[in-house]
């Protein structure tokens, strides 16, 4: 009885309290109220309520979903930026070959392009997990309106865009990724949002 008492107090002092001082200890999580504001502005110290410790212990199933979680940060993190920059070079390539007809040239305006990604980013995006490779991939979706492998086939050829995918689908990835920023890639955008907010990118 006494402890869910405790517990009712606790979740009043949550409810009603503006600033909060809390501080983590223990291995368990356990969070301590040291004090709080009444919506009158009153403030009320600890001394005056009694303590009221809450221990969880993180269940299999809460921990692998914080794992994905993290997981997928950092992966949205990491190459976003990358996607950003593939952006910019489709539109500056597109720009230089909107009225080019000779397909010579056209191949060398791609080809000085392709160069300049391979200095800039080749030793970065090698080093990308298959995971993280998938996340750039829904990114560069994202940012240019194109999937991978139309990317391919629009500057490379269809026998590379399929020789490409070939070697996606043997790591059980594809080319084709999509991006629903509103159904299963919700957990992406809140993500990319949440860079672009703190690194000062314009636009959406």
């Amino acid at each position: 009885m006494k402890k869910a008492l405790n517990i009712i107090l606790l979740l009043f002092v949550l409810i009603l309290s503006h600033n909060c001082v809390i501080a983590q200890t223990g291995s368990n999580d356990t969070l301590r109220v040291e004090a709080f504001i009444t919506p009158e502005g009153d403030t009320i110290p600890s001394a005056w309520l009694p303590t009221v410790e809450v221990k969880s212990i993180m269940t299999s199933q809460l921990k692998n979903y914080w794992q994905n979680w993290t997981r997928l940060r950092n992966a949205v993190y990491v190459t976003y930026p990358y996607a950003l920059r593939a952006s910019v070079v489709i539109n500056e390539v597109n720009s230089q070959l909107v009225n080019v007809k000779d397909e010579k040239l056209r191949k060398q305006i791609i080809k000085s392009r392709e160069r300049d990604l391979k200095r800039d980013f080749a030793d970065k995006v090698t080093n990308l997990s298959v995971y993280q490779g998938k996340v750039l991939m829904k990114l560069i979706k994202r940012e240019t309106g194109n999937n991978c492998y139309d990317l391919i086939k629009e500057y490379k050829g269809g026998f590379n865009a399929g020789l490409w995918q070939t070697v996606a689908f043997l790591f059980s990835s594809s080319l084709k990724q999509q991006y629903d920023a509103k159904g299963e890639d919700q957990e992406i955008e809140k993500f990319v949002q949440e860079v672009r907010k703190l690194y000062g990118f314009k636009g959406e």
